[in-house]
């Protein structure tokens, strides 16, 4: 599956990518400031920092429906956004003004490039998703009744595996309500790991979320069956019930709907 254990901390293939990226930048910058310019360093700290601040800025920009009703949530970048093409315009224009000459902005490129080449490659090794047919287990409803997870309706659909102790579980909650309720030609699937009906319940009721298919995986099968690591992930299958995409970690609105646009 596409994240990273490293302990108690879960890293999704997208988040892997970014660090190597960073590491394998600053390094290259580091090495420079060494040998060709000290004014490498000072410029390696700017452009990280302008670069990320970009990439999240041009998501922001694109998806800006999505954020007019909070416009803080443009700061939540550990829920992931990011236009990478766009990072290159601040790195640019750092190096022009912090290191000034020519053949120093020339050496610039090399770390530039090898920061790109290290992330796609590293997504590439970490991004990587089977179509993992759903499995043929039936868990209890907590409106009552059961459901087969391996029976299809004919509609895509979104498992959310979740539990009330998690916090980046109940931060997105209600985003999967909304859009629960604004793609009914989706299946929506609640999978919560490990705890009680009257513990999900009273969650549900304080929180005030009324879900449908709010599932019961007490014993975790789930997780096991995807070979998903930490929580909340966020399943998309489509509608033969195969696995088209898996995000790992606190998911945004504006992921959730371009999660199900792929799906058709």
């Amino acid at each position: 599956m596409n994240a990273i254990a490293l302990g108690p901390l879960v890293l999704s293939g997208e988040r892997v990518a970014i660090v190597v990226g960073v590491v394998v930048f600053l390094l290259g910058a580091g090495l420079l400031a060494s040998r060709v310019s000290a004014r490498f360093n000072a410029w390696s700290t700017v452009a990280v920092l302008a670069g990320l601040a970009g990439a999240r800025l041009a998501h922001v920009v694109v998806n800006w429906g999505y954020f007019a009703d909070d416009p803080l949530r443009a700061l939540a970048v550990w829920q992931g956004g990011f236009l990478w093409p766009w990072a290159l315009v601040p790195v640019a224009v750092s190096a022009i003004v912090i290191l000034r000459d020519r053949r120093l902005i020339l050496w610039a490129v090399v770390p530039v490039i090898a920061c790109i080449l290290a992330g796609m490659a590293m997504a590439r090794l970490t991004s990587g998703t089977e179509p993992t047919p759903a499995p043929a287990m039936v868990l209890t409803r907590l409106e009552g009744g059961a459901v087969n997870l391996a029976a299809t309706d004919g509609r895509p659909t979104v498992i959310n595996l979740w539990a009330t102790w998690c916090p980046p579980c109940r931060r997105e909650m209600p985003a999967l309500a909304r859009a629960q309720e604004a793609h009914p030609d989706v299946r929506f699937l609640f999978v919560n790991q490990g705890e009680g009906q009257t513990q999900v319940a009273g969650w549900l009721a304080g929180a005030g979320l009324e879900l449908d298919n709010v599932l019961l995986d007490r014993a975790m099968a789930v997780p096991g069956h995807y070979g998903t690591v930490g929580l909340p992930v966020t399943l998309f299958l489509g509608s033969d019930g195969r696995l088209v995409r898996a995000h790992v970690g606190e998911i945004a609105p504006e992921q959730i709907d371009a999660g199900i646009a792929r799906l058709r």
